[in-house]
């Protein structure tokens, strides 16, 4: 593949690490996303009422809807160890089947509560897969947010079914990353296009649909914060391909590319399979650059997504990022989009959220990317923000939401610019 990256580009760039107070979401987020996605999946946090809160409160989810996911609450006898909480556990895991037989895949989702008391929850699912196998697939993972930011959940999620997954031979593309529907057949279509017709998708949508892995599996990530799914494919034998992010005209392109290259894709394929909708994400991507060209961008550390986000604005937008802070810094799947970032601004990894404010008031951005707790207070001292979470709750990748994502940020600056004309 070839990138066409700057003569500098941020490959070199020393990384300020910080590690103080942060401002992040836990990992129980993700599973918004993925209840949407996982059609026959139910996920049951383990508990207190804050994580129901948090989960309903983020939802959004309506008293007359059914949805796929729950809390178990730890109540006090539980944290006391007055009350056995496996016991309790494999009771409400039973009944929760016996109501909802639709389930094919259960997720036990630890949280801080649970790992406070040291519940071992990876038992728990291996003893509940023994009761209720095969008719359910029992998982276990970590949504704690004590030590991570809100994204690792999906990647925890992901990374717990990889080793259960079948063997398998096959010569296949592995895509993989929650991505919505419309968006994963946009993805479809277009390497269908390109001739590659042997494509899985991890996490699918029902159980029955699941991958299998081996040492002739390809795979490629959508989302730049799946360390742990990719290092678990990986001991399988999947072999990863290496792109930028599919975010925007460009990404999107080199996305495709680092796969056309991989599978022999002419390059007369490839420009038939790619040249309209280009044309359409770059036509779309304009549209929002006039806003946005020359304003500069600060990222507050949140998602993990802030350094492909960056590239895309700088090099299709033409922002300037003058301080780019991410949760954590990983240059195996970063290196292709840091050699494409422009030289120039500061890298951070971790977050330090009082220094990071300092920095921020001497800087004076045009737009901030940062999370909820931050941006209201930024709001009220005249800063144009950007909620971070909105980057993952919204179709973002490929070429059909290019302008969409591009939109995200040129928002908020143009309705800046409306109230400051109301108010003269």
């Amino acid at each position: 593949m070839s990138l066409d990256a700057p003569s500098l580009g941020c490959t070199d760039t020393p990384v300020l690490k910080e590690r103080g107070q942060r401002e992040v979401f836990c990992g129980l987020t993700g599973i918004i996303w993925l209840h949407r996605k996982m059609q026959d999946a139910f996920f049951l946090v383990v508990g207190s009422r804050t994580c129901a809160h948090l989960l309903q409160s983020a939802a959004g989810v309506m008293i007359f809807a059914e949805p796929r996911f729950g809390t178990a609450i730890l109540e006090e006898k539980d944290l006391a160890g007055l009350a056995d909480a496996n016991v309790e556990l494999d009771r409400e895991v039973a009944r929760l089947l016996a109501r909802r037989p639709d389930i094919r895949q259960l997720f036990l989702v630890g949280s801080c509560p649970s790992e406070v008391i040291k519940l071992d929850l990876a038992r728990a699912a291996e003893r509940l897969n023994g009761q209720h196998a095969p008719h359910v697939r029992v998982y276990n993972y970590s949504g704690s947010g004590i030590e991570t930011t809100f994204t690792q959940g999906e990647d925890a999620c992901l990374a717990a079914m990889v080793p259960t997954l079948p063997a398998s031979d096959a010569a296949e593309l592995l895509v993989v990353g929650a991505l919505p529907d419309v968006v994963e057949d946009q993805c479809q279509s277009l390497l269908t296009a390109m001739g590659i017709t042997s494509v899985r998708f991890l996490p699918a949508r029902r159980a029955s649909d699941l991958p299998a892995i081996g040492a002739n599996t390809r795979f490629i990530l959508t989302q730049p914060f799946l360390a742990d799914t990719a290092e678990a494919l990986e001991r399988r034998g999947a072999r990863r391909i290496a792109a930028p992010f599919p975010f925007g005209e460009e990404g999107t392109t080199l996305w495709l590319q680092a796969v056309a290259d991989v599978y022999g894709v002419t390059p007369a394929t490839f420009d038939a399979a790619t040249a309209a909708p280009r044309a359409r994400a770059a036509k779309a991507v304009a549209a929002h650059a006039a806003t946005l060209r020359g304003k500069s961008l600060f990222m507050f550390p949140d998602s993990q997504m802030e350094i492909p986000l960056a590239r895309f604005l700088a090099r299709e937008c033409g922002m300037t990022p003058l301080e780019i802070g991410t949760p954590y810094l990983h240059r195996g799947l970063m290196g292709p989009d840091l050699a494409l970032l422009p030289h120039g601004p500061a890298l951070i990894e971790g977050q330090d959220v009082d220094a990071q404010l300092d920095r921020h008031a001497g800087l004076a951005p045009d737009l901030t990317v940062c999370g909820l707790g931050l941006a209201n207070p930024l709001e009220a001292k005249g800063h144009s923000t950007k909620w971070a979470i909105e980057l993952v709750f919204t179709p973002v990748h490929f070429y059909e939401q290019a302008g969409d994502l591009a939109g995200l940020f040129s928002r908020p600056l143009r309705r800046k610019a409306l109230l400051k004309g109301d108010a003269a």
